[in-house]
């Protein structure tokens, strides 16, 4: 089959776009061909690029402030919206030209409402083509504070997801929240990994570049927004100095997506509290960037994953690919998908403690309990978000969709 898969963003180091390019790894060894239609597309991917489908886009922008802004009461704001992805299909339908994909894979335009015009788009796109859909969803708007009051109800409830594709939730809370709000029953895809393929060769000169050489690197892989809690690593940080250690918080992705107000605040609350704190993300990435996301675990003491709420939790398979001990926060989807397995990570609440400190000390100081924990982690995680599962999961999907538009 050629499958068209669509989304907001298809480029950085952001959930999606990861568990995207997992995907299309997937499908191509299934042999399939992959196409990609988004806002912005990394070099590395094949497929159309049309700006106006980015949820920065100006218009994209306009309408999420009117929907979601402190003003409530805007009567012409739905039509509105359904007219501009009127017109935004239009624009996805030249984008293709004469390019006829056989399935469409929609990668969370679906769920979470940050292009609200994009997703009628979609949804008169694959009723054009007359092609079976998916909807793999990360986010859905009530998992959001930001997406809970709207002007826009009904829109939200009528598109984010809409009924017709085949949908995929990533965590069981997610699963069963759809089917309770939307009568919406769902595959359940959880994020994955290659655990049967060995992390690339590191770049060795990644600590002397960056002037981390004897620190302790607790790194924070994530984007600067403030669920992710970036201010407990500081804290964390700001303990092991206290018990002898010389700590830098090396933070690898961007700010931006929400703004900048966070990071400023940030960085006053790690000069408040003596911590060297390092945003990296000049240096860390795709494309021109010197040294890639794989570097940076390597050379990492501990990964600080200290989240207050995730979908699932990328950046923690992510460390225990690379074989790497973690803080974790106790976020529900972590204590209700992942924690129950047997995994064993430091974890944290609401705040550092002494005795979460010392647990980090005790991992530092000993390598051999690192092992001890990393390698059973890693074991778990190969039997139970590994790509097998993924394949399992597509192939169940393509199916069901198939059989939907027969």
């Amino acid at each position: 089959m050629r499958i068209l898969m669509a989304a907001t963003r298809l480029a950085g180091n952001d959930g999606v776009s990861l568990e995207a390019e997992k995907a299309r790894q997937v499908l191509k060894a299934m042999g399939h061909e992959v196409i990609h239609l988004a806002g912005e597309l990394s070099s590395d991917r094949e497929g159309f690029e049309v700006p106006a489908m980015h949820f920065q886009d100006p218009v994209a922008r306009e309408f999420a402030e009117r929907a979601f802004g402190e003003e409530r009461e805007d009567r012409t704001l739905v039509a509105e919206i359904l007219e501009a992805g009127h017109a935004l299909a239009r624009a996805m339908q030249n984008a293709l030209g004469d390019d006829r994909p056989d399935l469409l894979l929609v990668q969370n335009a679906w769920a979470i409402p940050m292009h609200l015009p994009l997703a009628p788009a979609l949804l008169e796109l694959a009723r054009s083509l007359s092609v079976p859909a998916i909807s793999h969803n990360h986010d859905y708007p009530w998992e959001r504070e930001r997406f809970r009051r709207t002007t826009v109800q009904p829109l939200i409830d009528g598109f984010f997801p809409p009924p017709g594709p085949i949908q995929l939730s990533i965590n069981t809370l997610a699963q069963a929240a759809l089917l309770a709000r939307r009568g919406l029953s769902s595959l359940l895809l959880p994020n994955v990994m290659d655990f049967d393929q060995a992390p690339p060769a590191p770049r060795r000169d990644f600590k002397a570049a960056l002037g981390l050489n004897g620190r302790t690197v607790l790194l924070q892989p994530t984007r600067v927004v403030p669920r992710k809690r970036i201010e407990l690593s500081i804290d964390l940080a700001a303990h092991l100095k206290a018990l002898g250690h010389d700590p830098v918080v090396l933070v690898t992705h961007p700010a931006g997506d929400e703004g900048y107000a966070y990071k400023d605040w940030l960085q006053e609350y790690a000069r408040k509290k003596a911590v060297d704190l390092r945003f990296a993300d000049a240096w860390v990435g795709h494309g021109e960037k010197p040294f890639r996301l794989w570097d940076a675990y390597h050379h990492a003491d501990l990964v600080t994953y200290p989240s207050a709420y995730e979908g699932f939790g990328n950046a923690l398979l992510e460390a225990i690919w690379m074989k790497k001990p973690v803080l974790v926060g106790r976020y529900p989807v972590y204590l209700a998908d992942i924690r129950p397995l047997g995994f064993r990570f430091v974890e944290v609440s609401e705040r550092i403690t002494p005795q979460v400190a010392e647990q980090v000390d005790a991992l530092l100081a000993d390598p051999g309990l690192v092992r001890n924990w990393v390698e059973p982690n890693h074991a778990l995680a190969k039997q139970h978000f590994g790509y097998p599962r993924l394949r399992r999961v597509l192939e169940e999907a393509i199916d069901a969709a198939r059989r939907k538009t027969a």
